[in-house]
């Protein structure tokens, strides 16, 4: 079962669920899934629904987490460097999220929060 498990890692809880159906649907009467087989398999859906959820909420704290980096560096001097820049130096005067990245305003300048070298 550990190959079938690893196998189901990329599958989602609706196509887990249709392939259990389809299994218990077209399983030899003579041969049927045992119990046990049936319950690892269900322990395994919830497994993978599971890390879904945790995934999900990671993705969400990781957010909050940007913003408040983000919401507090408003007033507060940086020194950054933008690609193929020389470093520069500014105040953050707004922050704002950009495509799923969060963008701080400093001057004319839009600082993504890993182009910050220090904060004065």
């Amino acid at each position: 079962m550990a190959s079938g498990t690893s196998a189901l890692a990329g599958v989602g809880q609706d196509q887990f669920l249709q392939l259990l159906i389809a299994q218990l649907q077209n399983q030899d009467p003579l041969d049927p899934v045992s119990n046990q087989d049936f319950i690892q398999q269900l322990a395994t859906l919830n497994t993978v629904s599971g890390i879904q959820s945790l995934n999900a909420n990671f993705s969400e704290m990781l957010k909050l987490q940007q913003i408040t980096q983000g919401a507090d560096l408003v007033g507060k001097t940086i020194e950054y460097t933008l690609t193929g820049e020389p470093a520069k130096t500014g105040k953050v005067t707004s922050v704002q999220s950009q495509d799923g990245k969060f963008v701080l305003q400093v001057g004319s300048d839009q600082v993504l929060l890993d182009q910050i070298n220090s904060v004065k």
